[in-house]
């Protein structure tokens, strides 16, 4: 196998002057080739070991969607410390739990007084640990340095490469920690799913802190020695003009990025005409959505199924056919079974349980809690997803939701997913999330929490709608009108919070 960052190198050595990066907004502007990219990351492995940073340290990076953020990512990686990307819209609490929590080295931040010097502002971070740049002079400074000898350790896949946090929807967030081994095999599997490519070019929309936009985007394209389009932050209409520009062939997003790039098109019908892939993953593609994408940018949109601890591990086909409301098949080298969670045995083709995954994909381990990572295995090294869902005589899956999303109702299982599907078919809805509440007699009440369209349904109306097509037990006994569904970083519906606000 070779490590990703060794063959970045190759990449950067054969083609030095090929665009890595074309910056299109914000305060860094321009192209950054092969060649100058490698340098700029060997010379902030040299910065980094100046402030004392070494092999295994984690470096904990704090800023927004810039080249410097890349620069210390890459240049973490190359010399064998462990990146540690962070939202930069944590809050002070957010930030001295995940800065405890890690024991980072360092804690790189964007040079700001509110961090700096107002003490009920700043992470609780000791005095040296805390280290401002400014973004726009730090990453223009790496590209100007002479990085002299390589000073990247002895990296093996085992070496850990990356720690992202999970979101926390099931408590306090956990470090996931990713070896180099896992993040190559996985690229590897992507290269060959979706036929990266080095003529492609990646319009890049997504955050930096996450596995989707660092990892499955980011990486993908300079795994193979393609260009990424970055974008600072997601503007739809600005995605748009970039998509029909006729030189972007992939784009990556989630569910929301989707609605707003269809709200921003309205009725028209736009052409791609470089584009060869469109990919939507973090969370469940609504059905409409899937169908809206055809009809108004004419692509059939890749869903695929990933997570944190395990890189994606099921895609619909690149040729072939894609269902809406699955997410396709297992990548060469993934294992996956679907697993009766209250015997541990294997469910038939078609039948609800746990997805289990086994392959050179996974991750490490769980920073500093070896009990919470031996839960998350089996004895015979699957990994548990926590994730519900069922796999048809065509080998294709379907995401029915989190263990801890099902709710049983008078003793029977309701999966939200499928509730979600059928409501949102009525016109009147223009987002729904399914939860269970509470309740006296139900053990649990399937409760949809619904926001309307311009013209606000009736309950009733509702209701009938889902008992015409879902059994009598499934079809929600609750509704709860919402102006919006509370969303993390990447859109994901936070249904704790939506839980919260029903007390």
């Amino acid at each position: 196998m070779t490590l990703f960052v060794d063959r970045l190198r190759e990449t950067c050595h054969d083609m030095a002057f090929k665009p890595a990066l074309v910056l299109s907004d914000g305060p860094d502007v321009g192209q950054v080739s092969y060649g100058t990219l490698l340098s700029s990351a060997m010379a902030t492995s040299e910065w980094l070991s100046s402030l004392g940073v070494v092999q295994r340290d984690r470096v904990a990076v704090c800023l927004p969607k810039c080249l410097a953020a890349i620069q210390l990512h890459l240049g973490a990686c190359s010399m064998g410390a462990i990146s540690l990307p962070l939202n930069p819209a944590y809050s002070k609490p957010e930030l001295d739990y995940l800065m405890r929590d890690s024991e980072a080295k360092i804690l790189v931040v964007e040079s700001n007084p509110g961090l700096t010097n107002e003490p009920e502002s700043a992470p609780a971070v000791p005095a040296g640990r805390l280290v401002p740049i400014d973004t726009l002079s730090f990453s223009a400074s790496m590209l100007r340095r002479d990085p002299g000898v390589d000073c990247g350790a002895k990296i093996v896949p085992s070496t850990p490469a990356l720690m992202l946090y999970t979101s926390g929807t099931t408590g306090r967030p956990k470090g996931a920690c990713m070896s180099h081994g896992s993040l190559t095999a996985n690229m590897d599997m992507l290269r060959d799913a979706w036929q990266w490519n080095v003529d492609d070019s990646l319009l890049h929309v997504l955050p930096l802190f996450h596995v989707h936009g660092l990892l499955v985007a980011l990486h993908g394209a300079l795994h193979v020695g393609a260009t990424t389009v970055l974008h600072s932050r997601f503007d739809a209409a600005a995605t748009v003009r970039d998509l029909q520009g006729g030189s972007n062939t992939v784009f990556m997003g989630v569910p929301t990025v989707y609605r707003r790039i269809l709200a921003e098109i309205g009725d028209a019908r736009i052409h791609l005409p470089a584009v060869r892939l469109l990919t939507s993953g973090s969370d469940r593609l609504p059905v409409e959505v899937f169908r809206a994408i055809e009809r108004h940018l004419g692509h059939t949109v890749v869903e695929r199924y990933g997570m944190t601890e395990a890189g994606i591990m099921l895609s619909n086909p690149l040729d072939g056919r894609r269902v809406e409301g699955q997410v396709g098949v297992p990548l060469e080298g993934v294992q996956m079974r679907v697993i009766d969670p209250s015997t541990g045995k294997p469910t038939p083709r078609g039948t609800v349980g746990e997805l289990q995954t086994r392959g050179p994909h996974l991750f490490l381990g769980y920073w500093r809690d070896p009990s919470k990572t031996r839960a998350s295995f089996t004895d015979d090294g699957w990994f548990r997803t926590g994730d519900l869902g069922q796999c048809d005589e065509n080998g294709y899956y379907e995401i029915k939701g989190r263990q801890t999303d099902l709710i049983i109702s008078g003793g029977m299982n309701v999966y939200p997913a499928e509730v979600e599907h059928v409501l949102a078919g009525h016109p009147g809805v223009a987002q729904c999330a399914v939860a269970g509440l509470p309740d006296p007699e139900w053990g649990e009440a399937v409760t949809a929490f619904v926001v309307p369209g311009p013209k606000r349904p009736e309950e009733s109306d509702l209701i009938h709608h889902c008992r015409a097509s879902l059994a009598p037990y499934k079809a929600p006994k609750r509704f709860r009108f919402v102006q919006n569904l509370p969303r993390n970083a990447m859109g994901k519906v936070q249904k704790k919070a939506l839980l919260a606000t029903s007390d």
